[in-house]
Formats: structure tokens, C-alpha cells, sequence
């Protein structure tokens, strides 16, 4: 038969292996929760009354301008301090792409609304509809906040390869749900063109940063 104290110390291993097993599975959870975690609320509530106006193309511009401005200032940030190639190739083709997106959406916006994108979306001065009432809504800065960036943080994590993928995955996953959105409903085939795009290349990389993740913190 045991003696007190034998039996004492193997409940304290079985406890000690028992809460080390949860604490592990915690935060593996905890990490895969935060890859596929949806855009906020306040976001999906904005993106759902943006389609349901009949300015659709161009809150849809006003909107995805600086949201993509955002992605190129990460990918900036990407190319100095990453340190794998893989990140740094990823980085590269988002300042491309988006970079000449943001492009011909201005040169569209001019075209049809024979203006310059405001610097301050409507997502911030309030949605017009055409009886001339607003919509208030969040501010650019609170709605880019919501959709994964944080730049401070970024710039200082200690691993800055998947702080980068943490980040830059909702943030892409918010460009997809807009481009969802406008993607049947605009009235521009141009606009509709670019939403296509928009989805198929973003969701690939969204694919590849979950695979790099996993790998990277095995």
C-alpha cells in the first residue's frame, strides 16, 4: 500500500501534467481563434448599410482606398523588418497590387463623380443618401483599428513574421467582405471587376499566411 505522502506526490504530477496539457491546448486555440476571428461587428455593420444604399460604387472606393492604403503601410513595415523571404515576397505583391488598385479607383472616382476622393471617407462624415440625411458611422481610424491593424504593435513584436500574418489576415478578410458585398450589387462592371479580384487574390493569401502560421509556430 502507498504511503500518504507517495500518494500526495503523484496527485501533484497528474495535477501539474493535467493543467500543463490545458494551458497548451489553451493557447493553441487561442492562436487559431485569432486567425480566424470575422471582422468586429461595428465593421459587418457598416459593410451591410453600405450595400444597401444606392451609392454603392462609391462608398465602396471611399472605403476600400484607405483600407488598402492600410495594407500597403503594412507591407512597407514588412519589407524592413521581416526576416523570412516568404514574408517579404508577400509584401512585395501587396504594395503592387494594391498600390495600382488605388490608383485606378481614384482615377474612376474622378471619372464618375468628377472629384477627388475625399481624404476623409464618408465612413467617418456620415453616409448621404440621396434626401440628403447621413448615416452615422464609425470614424476611418476606429474601422481600420477593427479590421486587424495596429501598427505600434506590429512594429514591436518579438516575432514580427506572425504578428504580421495575425494582423494582416482579418485585415485582408474585411477587404473580401467588402468586395463580397459590391460584387453583385454594383452598378460599375469595373467596380464588379475589381471585387472579383479582390476575393480571389486576398482569400489565396489568406490561405497561405494560415499554412505559414501553423508552420511557423510549431
Amino acid at each position: 500500500m502507498l504511503s500518504k505522502p507517495t500518494i500526495y506526490g503523484l496527485v501533484g504530477i497528474l495535477a501539474g501534467s493535467t493543467i500543463t496539457a490545458l494551458s497548451f491546448t489553451y493557447a493553441t486555440r487561442a492562436a487559431q481563434q485569432r486567425l480566424q476571428s470575422p471582422p468586429c461587428a461595428t465593421t459587418s455593420t457598416m459593410l451591410h448599410k453600405m450595400a444597401g444604399t444606392h451609392q454603392v460604387d462609391q462608398h465602396f472606393i471611399e472605403m476600400m482606398i484607405p483600407h488598402h492604403q492600410g495594407a500597403v503601410e503594412m507591407a512597407d513595415i514588412a519589407l524592413q523588418k521581416s526576416q523570412r523571404p516568404e514574408i517579404k515576397q508577400l509584401a512585395t505583391a501587396i504594395k503592387a497590387d494594391q498600390t495600382k488598385e488605388i490608383d485606378q479607383m481614384k482615377a474612376w472616382y474622378k471619372q464618375w463623380y468628377g472629384a477627388e476622393v475625399p481624404a476623409t471617407p464618408s465612413t467617418e462624415m456620415g453616409i448621404h443618401h440621396g434626401t440628403g440625411h447621413k448615416m452615422p458611422e464609425m470614424s476611418m481610424h476606429s474601422g481600420m483599428m477593427g479590421m486587424g491593424m495596429n501598427l505600434e504593435t506590429l512594429k514591436n513584436a518579438s516575432d514580427f513574421d506572425q504578428e504580421f500574418i495575425r494582423q494582416m489576415i482579418p485585415h485582408h478578410e474585411s477587404a473580401v467582405m467588402m468586395a463580397k458585398m459590391v460584387a453583385n450589387n454594383a452598378t460599375h462592371p469595373e467596380i464588379r471587376k475589381l471585387a472579383e479580384a479582390i476575393i480571389k487574390s486576398q482569400t489565396a493569401e489568406i490561405q497561405q499566411m494560415q499554412q505559414w502560421y501553423q508552420a511557423w509556430s510549431k
